[in-house]
């Protein structure tokens, strides 16, 4: 049966807005107070994964155990340092090309759907003032496991219900990348080939998202 593309899926983080440097901000300063100095390197790990799985990860470079009780308030408390960032957000951050994508999947009947394993990400695309494009949110509230299982794809997916492989998705994670193609759909990686290798195309930002190209890349009809 014939591919006809009915749906794009985007990441927040990297895509839209760079709110990657926000997890960072906050996750450093919950880093910095239990004894952790947590890299840029390190932090790159952290990409496309979920809020708890995150912690578990940093806390591997610490120097003692945590309970669960102990895991759950660390994790509350770097939300409430990443809000802390989020709140200031306008229209102005988002990344170069969204709104004129989002033109575009609109002027040719294609639904805009959201899968970001953020929590906030209905808080985030309300202050960047794009929240009419959007057909469909999935966010990490709707999701048990992380990329890159293809949890949060297919959801995405049967929420606006189409096959997903009528469905692009857009993501900036290897993890993300990963969890696109086990869901048989076409992916599209914003930035380095060479560290998005499995993506089926790779671009700088949306400003290079090419509709046309993707349709005869990944046989669309």
């Amino acid at each position: 049966m014939a591919k006809r593309l009915k749906a794009v899926i985007f990441d927040l983080d990297g895509i839209i807005a760079d709110t990657a440097k926000f997890h960072y901000q906050a996750w450093k300063k919950l880093a910095s107070e239990i004894g952790i100095n947590l890299t840029y390197e390190f932090n790159e790990n952290l990409k496309g994964v979920g809020r708890m799985e995150s912690l578990n990860l940093i806390l591997t470079l610490a120097d003692k155990s945590y309970s669960n009780e102990e895991k759950i308030k660390l994790a509350n408390k770097k939300n409430r340092y990443y809000l802390e960032f989020v709140n200031r957000m306008t229209p102005s951050d988002l990344l170069p090309g969204v709104v004129k994508c989002f033109e575009v999947l609109k002027g040719n009947n294609i639904n805009i759907v959201l899968a970001s394993a953020s929590k906030n990400s209905l808080d985030v695309i309300k202050r960047l003032e794009i929240e009419k494009y959007f057909d469909y949110v999935v966010s990490g509230k709707d999701i048990s496991k992380s990329k890159p299982d293809p949890e949060i794809f297919i959801k995405a997916a049967k929420g606006i219900k189409v096959a997903t492989k009528n469905c692009v998705g857009v993501e900036d994670s290897i993890a993300g990348i990963l969890a696109i193609n086990a869901c048989n759909m076409f992916s599209v990686g914003i930035g380095n080939k060479k560290n998005l290798y499995p993506a089926d195309i790779c671009i700088k930002d949306l400003t290079e998202f090419d509709i046309e190209e993707i349709y005869l890349i990944g046989g669309f009809l």
